[in-house]
């Protein structure tokens, strides 16, 4: 009987002492699922987050995150031109003391000062898609959106015999994206193409439906219209409503930029003559490996190219172009 209760007391004992050990690991993993202590920490704080180009800088940031061991968020304003909510955003980041910061900007001006106080705080910071009138930032993964938009405007100038009216949708003239874009199209049409005249530029934040209405205005103003450009996928979707829904089609030339199912579906059905696309996962892949390695103390390039691709209906198959579209 007496042996039987030593048994007794031990097994409680141990019970105890297994059920102490598995709490305690448990209160670990807990800890390790909110942030882990051994991984860099890197908030990732995009212009946006509703169209499919920056649900593909997403994915490749998430690839880069898992292939180098670092922990990131993503998110970005539910428009293009809600520029406070971008830098709430920014500054809930820097509030979590992270290890470093992928930023593109939605106004290269607004966010320098939480630039500035990054850098008093020894947090690198990434430019990516969209850089900053400062020097702050370690390095910028984006396209070379001049030569990217001077593309367009070669092939707009091509499709159109060199002459004729054109106009252009840009989704802002604050980012260093909307500016170059813009500016890199008319620059090279004013310097190559004394025939071709811009009529008008207008701006629709990338949202859809503003771009819709902005370029049916133009396309009811301007009848004789021969060419459309839109700066981006907002921009682009935009105009091939607006083509669509005045009967236009086949009347227009309409040049993209990024692409998406809408404008490769417009591109199938020759609404659309053909886009410039970046290389969108390959922009968030690059910015997190630039953050990993400038977190660590490591050398980063001072400017990094992502690269862009002109697609039309006689390429758009390619296994290159497929590569880098983000239906």
């Amino acid at each position: 009987m007496r042996k039987l209760s030593i048994f007794l007391i031990l097994l409680v004992v141990v019970t105890a002492l297994s059920a102490c050990g598995s709490s305690e690991e448990g209160a670990n993993n807990e800890i390790n699922g909110e942030k882990s202590e051994d991984k860099l920490f890197i908030p990732i704080v995009s212009k946006g987050f509703q169209h499919q180009f920056w649900q593909a800088v997403r994915e490749g940031a998430e690839q880069a995150a898992e292939e180098y061991g670092a922990e990131i968020t993503f998110e970005g304003p539910e428009s293009e031109s809600n520029v406070d909510r971008q830098i709430d955003m920014l500054r809930a980041a820097l509030d979590n003391k992270p290890d470093a910061i992928g930023f593109a900007a939605l106004d290269s001006q607004a966010s320098i000062p939480f630039l500035e106080q990054a850098e008093e705080n020894n947090i690198p910071i990434v430019a990516f898609d969209s850089g900053v009138d400062s020097t702050i930032p370690v390095t910028t993964a984006a396209t070379d959106n001049i030569a990217a938009a001077a593309l367009a405007a070669s092939k707009m100038a091509e499709l159109i015999d060199g002459e004729g009216q054109i106009a252009l949708i840009v989704h802002d003239q604050t980012s260093i994206t909307g500016v170059h874009r813009r500016d890199g199209f008319v620059e090279y049409i004013e310097e190559n193409h004394p025939n071709i005249e811009i009529v008008d530029i207008q701006y629709g934040a990338g949202d859809h439906l503003k771009s819709t209405d902005l370029a049916k205005t133009i396309l009811l103003a301007y009848p004789d219209l021969k060419g459309f450009f839109g700066a981006n996928e907002g921009s682009a979707i935009g105009i091939i409503n607006a083509v669509k829904e005045l009967n236009k089609t086949g009347d227009i030339t309409v040049i993209g930029f990024d692409s998406g199912s809408l404008q490769v579906e417009a591109i199938n059905n020759g609404v659309m003559a053909g886009a410039v696309t970046q290389n969108p996962i390959g922009i968030g892949y690059e910015t997190v490996k630039a953050a990993v390695l400038a977190a660590s103390g490591e050398p980063v390039e001072e400017s990094i190219d992502t690269g862009f691709y002109w697609y039309d209906k006689n390429n758009i198959n390619d296994e290159k172009i497929q590569a880098v579209l983000y239906e």
